[in-house]
């Protein structure tokens, strides 16, 4: 009778913060702060290369219109080769686009890097998540997964005030070059760094064709189509006016100059971060009394709704009040993933969330774009007048208005249903 093998001890918390989740989390910090960094840099991009709003708009959503497209292929390869190998190869991929983009001189030659930046990063969240998902010990998962949002607030603060006073020290192109360098160091730490788990050797095969069933089943699901627009529309429209057209807002509309600015972006990203953590807590606590994260969610859905229509309105004074409640507020549809995982349960977990950041990242592109469309309406001189951006914005609030009312007066499905 031979002795059973000796079980390896699970790897402390300290160790898996060490070597995955900041590795991981450092990745994460880079895709927000490049998706972020065209609020500081537009009026450089503007005045150098001459964009219109639409442009402009066009510009900076083509990194989320290469992100949102890379979600379903991206399930399928982490699921094969482990987040380790594909976040390695997609953060090259992401330093590449950044060093074109520091040298590109036309229109299309950034509008291509961009995207390329926005490909190399689709894996930014997801990728994490897969990893906090092999490595978290039971019942840890929830923290570890906020202490990876976290990162991305961290990187929303660095587009802010530092990114500014970087660009106007060294000049934009710089700075996205010495991105580019950050983002392969990156890269080759969790390359060097992470120790492999879940990759081709041990992880599940799963073909082509039962990855597309699977999506079948959950975009044909009735209580997945009662929550998700909802969640598309209030976290694509934060993405979307936080990463690009805030920073306009605060120079057309509210006449800051561009320190107070930058200033005014580094709160937003402050509040932003302190509502993801602040909503997870939240979220953990009420569950006690039988509450689901949708309940959170619902009530946040309602502050994010007075924000935006407080913008419309602008009251003097009130600016900086609206713009951080805005910013805490709008990224916490992000309550709305758990709720989806667990209506479909832990095999459908990943691919579900994944179908979620598809249409989430489709619909940033789309309003990215489309506030760039409507303010292209009215005639520039250097900016563009108030009830240009409260057209806009308007559009945004409706949306919202409706995506949430459907949520809450179509009756859930009593199949698979969560806590709501």
């Amino acid at each position: 009778m031979t002795a059973a093998a000796p079980i390896a001890p699970s790897p402390t918390l300290g160790r898996i913060m060490l070597m995955v989740l900041v590795p991981f989390g450092s990745g994460y910090f880079l895709s927000y702060l490049f998706r972020a960094v065209n609020a500081v840099v537009a009026p450089d991009l503007v005045d150098e290369i001459g964009l219109s709003a639409s442009s402009l708009g066009l510009l900076t959503a083509a990194y989320l219109f290469a992100f949102a497209a890379f979600q379903l292929p991206l399930g399928i390869l982490l699921d094969r080769f482990g987040p380790r190998r594909v976040q390695t190869v997609l953060l090259l991929v992401a330093a590449t686009g950044a060093a074109l983009f520091g040298i590109a001189e036309s229109e299309t030659a950034l509008i291509a890097a961009r995207a390329m930046i926005g490909l190399g990063f689709a894996g930014g969240l997801m990728a994490s998540f897969k990893a906090v998902a092999l490595w978290a010990p039971p019942g840890r998962m929830p923290l570890l997964n906020s202490w990876v949002m976290a990162f991305g607030g961290i990187g929303i603060m660095a587009a802010s005030t530092p990114a500014d006073m970087a660009v106007q020290e060294f000049g934009w192109r710089a700075v996205f070059i010495a991105l580019a360098c950050v983002t392969a160091v990156v890269a080759l730490v969790i390359w060097v760094v992470v120790p492999r788990r879940g990759e081709a050797s041990d992880a599940p095969r799963e073909g082509l064709g039962q990855q597309l069933r699977a999506l079948r089943t959950i975009y044909s699901d009735a209580e997945f189509w009662r929550v998700v627009p909802i969640i598309t529309v209030m976290c694509g429209s934060h993405v979307a006016i936080q990463t690009l057209w805030a920073g306009p807002w605060l120079a057309d509309v509210a006449g800051l100059d561009r320190d107070a600015v930058a200033l005014t972006l580094t709160l937003m990203a402050a509040a932003f971060t302190v509502g993801i953590l602040g909503s997870g807590a939240l979220a953990d606590w009420v569950r006690r009394f039988g509450y689901g994260p949708l309940s959170v969610m619902s009530v946040m859905t309602v502050l994010f709704l007075i924000s935006v229509a407080g913008l419309i309105l602008a009251p003097e004074g009130w600016t900086t009040p609206l713009w951080l409640l805005f910013a805490m507020t709008g990224q916490l549809g992000i309550l709305g993933y758990p709720h989806v995982a667990e209506h479909f349960g832990t095999a459908l977990a990943g691919r579900a969330g994944t179908a979620v950041n598809l249409l989430v990242f489709g619909t940033a592109f789309s309003i990215q774009y489309g506030i760039g469309a409507v303010l292209d309406r009215w005639p520039s001189d250097g900016g563009y007048p108030p009830e240009a951006y409260a057209t806009a914005f308007g559009f945004v609030l409706g949306l919202a208005v409706v995506t949430f009312l459907w949520m809450i007066l179509k009756k859930p499905k009593a199949r698979r249903q969560a806590l709501a």
